[in-house]
């Protein structure tokens, strides 16, 4: 039996046999596995990625390689990064010997994105995301926004709701808002529990983020915009004047041509924007001042 790069043997447990093959697979909680078997619902998600052959991939958590099969023929390149060794070393003795193919034992958590290309755009990224971690991994992977032409992903339908809501709605909130500022976001459509082993206790969904070549709204500091979304939702029930007290007078809110009385729910991206620049100003010439004065001290 040949070993992974990093020298592991994999280990051999009770679970189903999904690809036909005898690897059997116990689904590790600490790990969020879910393994996707149902072939109807693979070929749909590969229909909805659409792979060219001049395509470079990158799927995160390809799991037992159920999607990894149908990508690898259509792409040029696909790169897998899989934190558990016995299914990169699975993945190395089944798919290892395919030239366009490159495994990556790692937490994508910790790892640089830009070792794979430098290219503008070049990466297309995909994943079944383990729900315990999907929030954290998509803003990590934001972080190399210029490398990224679109991200699939397989969330849990309230997270792509939460993605993909608009002011107003139940799910609108801090993780949508954030996320539609940097991308572009569809909700493609829903997969049930029972096309997973084991079955979840939730619904998933696929969704597609496209990082936008401009901004919707253009902010002065964007660490900024993200922390008035922080702190307007952190008391999302009371009235924006009262949430965002603390960062701004209300003389400064009440200048702006936006309803103080509203929730946080009820603003849109746009007026998130004008309050976080009234506040980046506002910072700027207190700076300033603190400058002028010290200067004159001296």
């Amino acid at each position: 039996m040949s070993r992974s790069p990093q020298g592991h043997k994999p280990r051999r447990k009770t679970g189903r046999d999904l690809q036909g093959d005898g690897f059997l697979h116990q689904a590790r909680k600490r790990f969020g596995q879910n393994f996707l078997h149902d072939q109807n619902i693979i070929h749909k998600i590969v229909q909805s990625i659409h792979p060219q052959a001049t395509d470079h991939i990158v799927e995160i958590g390809p799991g037992q390689g159920a999607l990894t099969r149908q990508l690898l023929p259509a792409c040029a390149t696909l790169d897998a990064i899989e934190l558990d060794r016995d299914l990169a070393a699975y993945l190395e003795q089944t798919l290892g010997s395919e030239p366009h193919f490159r495994l990556h034992q790692a937490d994508i958590l910790k790892f640089d994105l830009a070792t794979l290309g430098h290219q503008a755009r070049s990466l297309r990224i995909v994943g079944n995301l383990p729900y315990n971690i999907s929030t954290p991994c998509m803003f990590h992977l934001l972080r190399y926004q210029p490398l990224i032409a679109d991200m699939t992903f397989m969330l849990q339908r309230e997270v792509v709701e939460r993605l993909a809501a608009l002011p107003g709605e139940p799910h609108y909130g801090r993780l949508g808002l954030m996320m539609q500022y940097f991308c572009q976001v569809e909700h493609l459509f829903d997969v049930p529990p029972g096309a997973f082993v084991p079955a979840p206790k939730v619904t998933s969904a696929i969704v597609r983020l496209v990082p936008h070549a401009t901004p919707p709204v253009q902010v002065e500091d964007v660490a900024c915009l993200q922390e008035v979304i922080r702190v307007a939702f952190t008391q999302r029930r009371k009235t924006l004047k009262n949430s965002l007290s603390a960062l701004i007078s209300d003389t400064e809110l009440g200048s702006l041509p936006i309803d103080m009385s509203l929730r946080p729910e009820n603003l849109s991206l746009a007026e998130y924007a004008l309050i976080s620049d009234r506040i980046s100003r506002a910072r700027h010439s207190a700076r300033q001042e603190q400058q002028e004065e010290s200067h004159d001290q001296q």
